[in-house]
């Protein structure tokens, strides 16, 4: 196990700066996840911390210990890829034993190591096949045990469940949580999708454009998004943004910074009787558990709420909103969050 942190890392390819100095603290033991939309230098910062990807400036400590003029073999981590990256010709036991063989470790002790990671992954039963006559499930379940016996110092994984089906996804999701909590080891992980890095992470590190937007833990990213892209980017689906300047909220005795205001789904419900806001039904989905409905209001802004259970909304039907104004979110005209300044956001009327 061990702690991570990164001084100001730069990379650039030619003339071009792809990650902007970025500054993080990933603490041992801990399971952090780097999220954020494609091209944003999520993968790239996960390579450069392998030693994968030559840094440009700034400086990568292992704890305590800088390591970014170090060759990937010398960093202690373990990689574990989409693509899995399992030698075809040989088989499980022999994909799990050959990085140890190469270190030229005792037989004892790498027999003792694939036991060990066979143990954890349950996958006993497949050491005499071959990748091509493993699921994807199981062939990352293999990547993961290669990782494993090298008893790194941390993990990292890229995008390691993206190739495979969503009820597979869901599973192994589970499995890799499962794992952290039995290794007790430093994990960072790189995906694509906010579910995943709400639902795995300890810290999670939104990044765009090669620059963290926010990190923190998944509650205070969700309830206290620092600007409005994290908040957009966190939740499904996304925050409703009202922009103030077309007079479609009132805002009696609201400090004046404010330029936009948000609510998520979960915030908005359907008012009893004739109270609340009109609008028009113009999606409906029911999904057994929640309906995710979409409507528009009589300015032409669209609402989306997330109702809890089975709410068949007829599509062109007239319902009436009622808006948690405890629940209020508010930015400036750059777009960042204004918490804890001015009045009370229950002034906000919707």
């Amino acid at each position: 196990m061990a702690s991570i942190e990164l001084k100001d890392l730069r990379k650039s390819f030619q003339t071009v700066e792809v990650i902007h100095g970025v500054d993080l603290k990933i603490a041992d033991g801990a399971f952090t996840v780097f999220v954020g939309p494609s091209g944003c230098g999520k993968s790239t910062l996960l390579r450069m911390i392998a030693g994968l990807e030559p840094v440009t400036s700034g400086e990568i400590h292992i704890d305590g210990a800088r390591c970014d003029h170090l060759m990937p073999s010398a960093r202690g981590m373990a990689m574990v890829f989409q693509s899995y990256a399992l030698y075809p010709h040989m088989n499980v036991e022999q994909n799990l034993r050959f990085g140890l063989e190469n270190q030229k470790l005792p037989k004892q002790e790498i027999a003792t190591r694939v036991k060990a990671a066979t143990d954890i992954l349950q996958i006993q039963h497949l050491l005499q096949r071959r990748p091509h006559q493993l699921s994807g499930g199981q062939s990352q379940r293999v990547a993961i045990g290669r990782a494993i016996v090298k008893e790194p110092k941390a993990f990292l994984f890229d995008e390691p469940l993206s190739n495979l089906d969503a009820e597979l996804r869901l599973r192994m999701r589970g499995e890799l949580v499962a794992l952290h909590h039995r290794l007790k080891a430093t994990m960072v992980y790189v995906t694509h999708d906010q579910v995943e890095a709400m639902t795995m992470a300890d810290q999670i590190v939104v990044l765009r454009d090669g620059r963290v937007e926010q990190a923190g833990s998944p509650i205070e990213l969700y309830t206290k998004p620092a600007n409005m892209f994290v908040a957009g980017f966190l939740g499904t689906p996304q925050m409703n943004f009202f922009d103030l300047s077309n007079g479609a909220v009132k805002l009696p005795g609201l400090n004046p910074e404010v330029a936009t205001v948000g609510i998520r789904p979960e915030h908005v419900s359907l008012a009893q009787g004739n109270g609340g806001v009109n609008a028009k039904v113009i999606q409906c989905e029911v999904l057994g558990a929640e309906t995710i409905a979409k409507a528009e209001l009589a300015s032409g802004e669209t609402v989306a709420l997330s109702l809890r259970g089975i709410n068949p909304l007829a599509l062109g039907s007239q319902v009436h909103l009622a808006f948690d104004h405890s629940q209020i979110h508010r930015f400036d005209a750059d777009g960042v969050a204004l918490h804890d300044r001015g009045p009370d956001p229950r002034a906000v009327r919707i």
